[in-house]
């Protein structure tokens, strides 16, 4: 039974600015009761956070899911490392491929899905060098000004 468009969407716009994104994947999070409730009013953040294996299981390291204010004793840790669900083929992928020199995996955008479960798009990154970054920004000046005029 579909619960309905979720307008929750939170992104990390450091990511795009600080890596080139290479390939995106959609994986799901093992949250405890309290994560979920706070990621529902809004209250992550994906700054500074990547992903990193352990026992060929992705975990997603320094996202901020904040506690939730009506929640009692069982409150979860904010930063805690989370359980990513994705299947055995592009754990695969991802492992290796976060095996080469200069390749990490960062997270891009956290979202609930139709079906009511907090989704996080994940992306194999290679990081930029600083004259990237200064033509990153300059062809977003470029297409400002066209748009204006």
């Amino acid at each position: 039974m579909p619960k309905g468009k979720s307008k929750i969407e939170i992104k990390n716009k450091r990511a795009s600015f600080e890596y080139e994104l290479l390939e995106s994947f959609t994986a799901g999070i093992v949250l405890s009761g309290t994560e979920i409730k706070s990621i529902r009013a809004g209250k992550a953040s994906l700054v500074d956070s990547y992903c990193y294996f352990v026992n060929r299981e992705l975990y997603v390291k320094n996202m901020h899911i904040a506690e939730y204010w009506w929640g009692s004793f069982n409150q979860h840790d904010p930063r805690r490392d989370r359980k990513l669900l994705l299947n055995r083929k592009e754990l695969n992928k991802l492992f290796r491929a976060s095996r080469e020199k200069g390749l990490t995996i960062v997270a891009t955008r956290l979202f609930i899905a139709e079906n009511g479960y907090a989704k996080l798009n994940i992306s194999l990154a290679k990081g930029k060098r600083e004259y990237d970054k200064r033509h990153t920004i300059k062809e977003k000046d470029l297409r400002r000004e066209e748009e204006r005029g």
